[in-house]
């Protein structure tokens, strides 16, 4: 078969060359001729691949002139700490020509280099100090991952002086001293004073990077956003996040854990009550959290265990925009924004009769999931990296953890998620002796799993094969084979579309 600009030849067919420069496609067990490829589609194709080459020869240019380009000073080395691309900003700082370091160790031509620490490590470091030609300067150091191996790592100098960065902090804090305390008289009454913006959600993997996206375009409106995820995704920075970027963001963020409140004292808390409403109460009476959250956000965790009878008055204060006080009868007007969260089916509730049907679908407008850090367990190293920060900015020791043990991170399934690997970090943080947290200092959990070292892996299978083991490991059940392989169910849908599997 023979398709202009360039002849596709099928792999069942081989070419034979004849009189004339003409080329036979022949099928290999039938003999039987597919087609002639002559000197037209010969030239038309020796040229399609020059169009190709040159492209990609221009692409080259302009990415190496962007690079060149750039204020900051850029190096990318491989796998072995080899420098592979050095930009004009680098090689002016540090007076070796581009051409002269591209090959060299990264150590010869950068001083007091980390980057072969974080290839060995894996673990990101971030506007870390770095003194270079006697100046105290910012950088990243950032590792280069794919299909779980280390391939090299990228080095960025974001500040040329302390004295640079010290005017762009004061650029940034120079807010009228009025609207400081304006924004002060508005926390007053706010429950949660953590400011989280979507930029300070960690994390750039495809799952949480498409999360991240819904969640800055629903901020911006006034519609009810339900996040939902398995216990320890990160479900209430998301809400703080949303809050943040909001038309709500000067009023108060108020969570409720509607887990944590006893059914009888339920209506109370959210609702508030008025003097002498009931017995063993307050003798002035209480706001209710709705009223708090009045001018702000309402953040309504754990949705799913709210109380059946609660559901309905909480949907009316939703149609209505007025609440009314346990023991009394006059409406208080309140304008929030609510955020609810859950670990649980709501619409698996709905259909038990346990979860109002109007109340889910008055919630369930802007519907956000997010994901479990098995299916983005590239962000493991970036959250690291994030957590041993905090420790070394809070004065403690700055620690780091060698390849082994974030190779055991990647092999484990994470079923407390972030929480979970916060925790774990926290742990080998207080009980490791040093500056290097080994396996040794690895709780037991991610010990006792059976574990095949990267280094020694032996190639692996095709991605097809993968796919059609882990469905026959789990009977065709395709939520549990997504949970193996450890992607999420609409990936293992496509892959099944692409490779025509079924089970």
């Amino acid at each position: 078969m023979i398709e202009r600009p360039h002849a596709i030849v099928d792999e069942r067919c081989s070419l034979r060359e004849r009189k004339e420069s003409l080329l036979y496609v022949v099928h290999h067990e039938s003999g039987v001729l597919s087609g002639v490829i002559g000197m037209d589609e010969r030239l038309a194709f020796t040229h399609y691949l020059e169009e190709q080459e040159e492209k990609q020869r221009q692409m080259n240019r302009w990415l190496m002139h962007s690079l060149d380009t750039a204020y900051e000073g850029v190096v990318i080395v491989d796998h072995k700490g080899i420098i592979q691309v050095f930009n004009e900003t680098y090689s002016r700082f540090v007076g070796v020509t581009k051409e002269e370091a591209i090959g060299r160790p990264v150590e010869e031509v950068i001083e007091n280099t980390r980057i072969p620490v974080v290839l060995k490590t894996g673990v990101p470091e971030r506007s870390q100090a770095h003194r270079l030609q006697g100046q105290e300067l910012v950088v990243h150091r950032l590792p280069m991952w794919q299909e779980g191996e280390i391939i090299g790592a990228v080095g960025m100098l974001v500040f040329e002086g302390k004295t640079e960065l010290e005017e762009t902090l004061q650029r940034l804090e120079r807010i009228p001293q009025a609207a400081a305390i304006e924004e002060s008289r508005w926390h007053k009454h706010t429950e949660s004073n953590v400011s989280v913006r979507f930029e300070d959600i960690i994390g750039e993997s495809p799952a949480i990077a498409g999360a991240k996206k819904i969640g800055r375009k629903a901020a911006v409106t006034e519609v009810p956003v339900l996040l939902t995820g398995e216990t320890g995704v990160g479900k209430e920075p998301f809400a703080h996040a949303i809050h943040h970027k909001s038309h709500h963001q000067k009023g108060p963020f108020v969570a409720v854990n509607c887990a944590a409140i006893p059914e009888s004292l339920f209506e109370s808390e959210l609702f508030g009550y008025l003097k002498g409403a009931f017995t063993g109460t307050r003798a002035e009476g209480k706001v209710g959290k709705v009223e708090l959250a009045n001018g702000g956000t309402l953040f309504l965790d754990e949705i799913g265990d709210m109380p059946f009878e609660s559901q309905a008055k909480i949907l009316r204060v939703l149609e209505t925009k007025q609440v009314e006080r346990v023991g009394g009868s006059t409406p208080v007007h309140v304008d929030f924004r609510l955020v609810a969260a859950t670990n649980q089916d709501l619409k698996a509730k709905m259909l038990q009769g346990t979860f109002r049907e109007d109340l889910y679908y008055r919630l369930n407008v802007i519907h956000i999931e997010i994901p479990p850090l098995r299916e983005r367990k590239q962000d493991i190293p970036s959250l690291i990296a994030h957590h041993l920060k905090l420790r070394e900015q809070e004065g403690f020791q700055k620690k780091t953890l060698t390849k082994a043990v974030l190779e055991r991170m990647f092999s484990y399934s994470w079923p407390g998620n972030v929480r979970e690997l916060f925790h774990y970090l926290e742990r080998m943080y207080v009980l490791s002796e040093g500056p290097i947290i080994n396996e040794q200092d690895l709780p037991k959990e991610l010990l006792q799993r059976t574990f095949i070292p990267a280094s020694s892996m032996t190639p692996p299978t095709s991605d097809q094969e993968l796919i059609y083991e882990a469905l026959k490991e789990a009977k065709g059940n395709k939520s549990e084979a997504a949970k193996q392989l450890g992607i999420s169910r609409a990936t293992l849908y496509n892959k099944l579309a692409k490779y025509g599997l079924s089970v």
